[in-house]
């Protein structure tokens, strides 16, 4: 007697299959239906360039949209901010491609302007079951909201002329975390701890599902953050299921769904969970009750400890690969194994991404430094102008020029030093973004990637501090 067992599709596996236009046996691709591509500051030229070579249209005008982000200049709004001409030329060709070839554009004029992984949930762009690219790898922030998304290195005019584009099928990876947040744990540090349980590579070739009371508790904000850096561990993508959470933030934005249209699509979403029964490639969990504030040493992701732990020691490591990794890290960085973390100088602080730009994080960061003095140069850049204008509605601007930190405009700045904001040579950075490899900010810079309350706690003191000893 044969027993059927359950069985069940990941949340992964529910979208993915609803966006297979077909199958190619040969390859073991399949093309699939895009939803929603954005384009950046920084390739999409070339994509059009290729258009305009094959006379070849824009099969889907609308759901394509772009806008500078990169090469924004944090000092002011307009084009002549941005210092380098070529840089320069490249912010203008894009809105001058997106508006020959109709499609919306948020220009460094428009109030909508901001990093693309910022701009596209605040304005309903980012909808749960969506299948989103983006010629940037934090494309990953958008799983958050229960979308497949995921940056793209080639393709970006096939995509525009068809609407699809061949993928080869991943994994589904389950990070479970479960438990209350201690006091000063931050959404950053429990991505940070999952990438440092996986390392740099351990989510290659999947799509990460955070699930567990932890996310579930989160805000839509928190999960972006999340979701944002499981390209740091390797992974094409990350996922959340959407909740009243997720339903209660969309709910209103400019692009999502009104009326009969929304009800439906909330009846929808609602299926877009990973059944019990369904199959992982692979699980961790984590204990949120046991993580403490993060701080990295070395030059990936999974080079963190807690603030109060100390600089890992090589030797202690067999494979000899990975000492050596270490070592270098460890030179580049100029620590020594089994120093502490806190109590090291920082010479500057810069709160901002797509990471940790929004306006929770700036709200968090604001809370500490009320009444207080920054010791180091200090920058913070809102994530958009949206998040740039709340803010000032609610004085955060206010509170931090007071404490000595420098106002910017929106757009990427110093978590990828493209812009003109960099980190000098030799010089320690505590920075909210989501890469810390060598010269990330800069030529010879050193990054320590924290949370917005942990730079912000470094700012008032001058170096690694634990803020559980400021809040």
């Amino acid at each position: 007697m044969t027993i059927d067992m359950p069985t069940g599709r990941t949340l992964l596996q529910k979208i993915w299959d609803t966006h297979v236009v077909l199958h190619d046996d040969k390859s073991g691709q399949d093309l699939l239906h895009v939803d929603r591509l954005i384009l950046t500051d920084t390739s999409s030229f070339h994509a059009f360039d290729l258009l305009r070579a094959e006379g070849l249209p824009v099969r889907n005008p609308r759901n394509i949209f772009g806008g500078p982000d990169h090469f924004a200049a944090s000092r002011g709004p307009a084009i002549d901010d941005v210092a380098d001409e070529e840089r320069r030329a490249l912010v203008r060709g894009l809105a001058n491609d997106c508006a020959e070839y109709g499609l919306g554009h948020f220009g460094l004029g428009d109030g909508r302007m901001g990093i693309s992984h910022v701009v596209g949930p605040e304005q309903g762009m980012t909808l749960p079951g969506l299948f989103l690219l983006c010629g940037d790898s934090h494309t990953s922030t958008h799983g958050a909201l229960g979308a497949l998304a995921f940056g793209m290195g080639g393709g970006t005019a096939h995509v525009m002329a068809t609407g699809c584009l061949w993928v080869k099928p991943l994994k589904a990876m389950r990070a479970r975390v479960e438990g209350k947040r201690p006091f000063g744990v931050a959404a950053k540090d429990v991505i940070l701890a999952i990438i440092r349980e996986l390392g740099p590579a351990g989510g290659f070739g999947h799509v990460i599902e955070y699930a567990g009371s932890t996310i579930e508790a989160m805000t839509i904000e928190e999960r972006l953050t999340v979701c944002n850096m499981s390209i740091e561990a390797g992974a094409r993508g990350g996922l959340i299921a959407p909740d009243e959470t997720t339903f209660a933030y969309l709910h209103g934005r400019p692009m999502a769904p009104r009326g009969a249209q929304w009800d439906a699509a909330v009846a929808y979403w609602r299926t877009l969970r990973s059944d019990p029964a369904a199959a992982f490639d692979r699980e961790i969990a984590i204990d949120a009750t046991a993580l403490a504030p993060m701080v990295s040493w070395g030059n990936t992701a999974a080079d963190v400890v807690p603030v109060d732990g100390r600089v890992p020691d090589p030797r202690e490591r067999a494979d000899a690969g990975e000492r050596g990794a270490m070592e270098r890290s460890l030179a580049y960085m100029g620590l020594e194994p089994g120093m502490p973390l806190a109590g090291l100088p920082v010479d500057q602080v810069f709160i901002g991404s797509c990471t940790n730009g929004r306006i929770e994080d700036l709200r968090d960061a604001a809370a500490l430094l009320k009444n207080r003095k920054a010791r180091v140069p200090a920058l913070v850049v809102p994530g958009s102008n949206v998040v740039k204008a709340q803010a000032e509605r609610e004085g955060l601007d206010r509170i931090f020029i007071e404490a000595g930190f420098t106002w910017g405009h929106p757009g990427c700045s110093m978590c990828v030093g493209t812009n003109g904001d960099t980190v000098a040579a030799g010089q320690r950075c505590m920075s909210t973004s989501n890469r810390n490899f060598m010269g990330r900010q800069g030529p010879g810079s050193r990054t320590h990637l924290a949370s917005p309350i942990m730079a912000a706690a470094a700012a008032v003191t001058g170096r690694i501090t634990d803020v559980r000893e400021l809040l």
